[in-house]
Formats: C-alpha cells, structure tokens, sequence
C-alpha cells in the first residue's frame, strides 16, 4: 500500500442517495442530459480523464484513492483539485467537473443551479470527520473549550480577543485566529454549529489551504486555528488538539478515530461527500475510478486515518453505483 503524505482520517462510504437536482424527482439516473463534464470521453494524448475538484478535507482521500488507482489504470488521468466545498460544488453545477469532493451537503441553490443546467446526481457519503480545534504546541491554559466559549472566541463582536477575556487566570494576550476560507465545507460547517451565522472574527486568517492554517498555528503561541482531523493527525508533534464538551454528556471529549465513530465527539463530528455526475458516470472511466473507490475504500481509510463504515455500507453504495450505468 502506498504511503500516503498528509493523509490521516479513515473513510467512511455510505449508502447513497441519489438525487435529481432539480425541484420534483430523485430518480437514480440522468437520462442523457447536459450534465456531463466531457472531459472524461475524450483523450489526453493516451489518456482518459476523470476530473475531481472540491473539499480540502476531503482531497486527502481522494488524493489517496486516485495514487491507488493510477497503479492498476494507468491509462486514466484522475485530476483531484482542491477549491473548498463551495468551488467544487460551482464546477460541479456547470458540469466542468465529473466529481464534487465535499464536507458538507450540497446546498438548494446549489443543486438548483445543477437541475437548471440539465445536470442529475448522485450523493455518496464516504467519511466521518472531527472538526478539530488546535492551539499551539506551548499553550499550557487550553485544556478545554465548550461550545460557548468556542462561539465567544471567534465571533465578531468589535472587540481585541485576549485570552484572559474567555477566562481571566489565561494570558492578557491577544488571540491570533486561522480559519478554512468562506468556501470550504468546514468554514459552513463551523459557522453553522459554533457561530449560528454570526460573522466570524475579522482578525482571522482565512485559507483554503489546511496546511497554511496548520503553520500559522504552529507558529504561533497565542493562536488557535480548527479544520479537519486529518491535518490534526498529522501534526500532532507542533500542534495541541483541544478537547470540546458535549453538550448533552458535560463531558470533554478529544477527537480520535473512536470518539468519531461513536459520536461521541459532538457535535463537531460530521460526514464527508462525494458527489457524482449521473451523465459523466456512465464513461467508463468514470464509471470505474468510483467503482474502483466504493471497493477500496476501507482498506484506504485505515491507511489515511480516517473511520471505515462496515463493509455492508460499501457495498450498498456499489449498488447504487450499477443502477447509474
């Protein structure tokens, strides 16, 4: 098995939904309509594409899938691209992509915009993750947060965030704050859970890149930063990961690959998506780089981190995968 850089968080792959986009029926399959990227029945040279773009949480998986499958179809050109959930799901809309890579459901406007464009399909939940809240390495006062102190950092409210204005025995140093971009799944789901649609500190930096956050934070003592337990994993020598209280045990819980799978870690546990385009899918290329996905994906979740559903899941989800063709 190839062994894979940056990548921690174990797949999970559901059952799917399959969905027609637009406002009336969900059939499981397009009927030949405009959805299809077409990069994927053309050649690149020798090569066939497969196009991916989307969720940073979600590119190590598919980053992982894709290197696989480059062993035993290396006549396939798989593009796995990382624009946040929200871009992804933009290409995804205007049938520029075959596949969405997403931390987050897609969204009515979102799939309007795919009915409106003649485009049909198919959701696939393929991942559990924690959303994990880090601080740096030296920052010995965090021992926990709840869910209200988490919203009192990071909201804008026109003040400077001092540590000591969460609780007056921590520094009286200002907090340095690292967030995933407006367009990434994780900033929507952390908005939704934490912030209820409050805007977000404006002292933040923002990123689509996971790995940027992942050094401003360890960089820097007075800072705090969160995104997907992957990136976490992975950096667990620079940075410290911070326990969050359930709100329904009062209980601090850290993220792990158990606190995940049980729920237990709430509620900053959440599923992981591909979408797939019903059109692009009956390409064979296409066709097999998600079929090839669906049959590996436990064994690659285990080598990447992240938390394996029961094999049954899998193979429902191949099911529904062979009522696309």
């Amino acid at each position: 098995m190839v062994n894979f850089k940056k990548l921690t968080l174990a797949i999970a792959l559901t059952g799917t939904l399959a969905l027609a986009a637009c406002g009336g029926g969900s059939d499981d399959s397009s009927n030949g309509s405009n959805g299809s990227s077409g990069s994927n029945n053309e050649e690149t040279g020798s090569k066939q594409q497969v196009l991916l773009d989307g969720s940073s949480t979600v590119y190590p998986i598919m980053e992982a899938v894709a290197e696989e499958y480059a062993g035993v179809a290396p006549e396939v050109d798989v593009s796995v691209g990382v624009s946040g959930s929200g871009g992804g799901f933009e290409k995804f809309t205007k049938g520029e992509i075959d596949i969405s890579n997403a931390s987050r459901p897609i969204k009515d406007e979102e799939a309007q915009a795919a009915s409106d464009n003649g485009i049909e399909f198919t959701e696939f939940e393929i991942a559990y993750d924690g959303l994990s809240v880090v601080v740096n390495k030296e920052n010995d006062w965090v021992d926990q947060l709840t869910i209200d102190q988490l919203k009192q950092i990071w909201i804008e409210d026109g003040s400077t965030k001092k540590w000591s204005d969460i609780d007056p025995s921590w520094p009286d140093e200002e907090i340095a704050f690292y967030s995933p971009g407006a367009d990434s799944g994780t900033f929507d789901y952390f908005n939704e859970v934490v912030l209820e649609d409050e805007p977000i500190v404006q002292s933040a930096t923002l990123s689509e890149d996971d790995n940027v956050l992942v050094t401003g934070v360890a960089e820097n003592k007075n800072a705090i930063g969160y995104f997907g337990y992957a990136y976490y994993a992975e950096n667990t020598d620079t940075l410290k990961v911070v326990p969050i209280v359930n709100p329904e045990t009062n209980e601090a819980v850290e993220p792990t690959n158990e606190t995940i799978e049980s729920g237990d870690y709430a509620p900053l546990s959440r599923p992981l998506f591909i979408y797939v385009n019903n059109e692009a899918v009956k390409d064979e290329s296409v066709y097999n780089f998600v079929e090839f996905t669906l049959e590996n994906a436990g064994e690659l979740a285990t080598d990447v981190g992240y938390v394996s559903l029961p094999s049954e899941r899998y193979e429902e989800a191949l099911k529904t995968l062979e009522g696309l063709k």
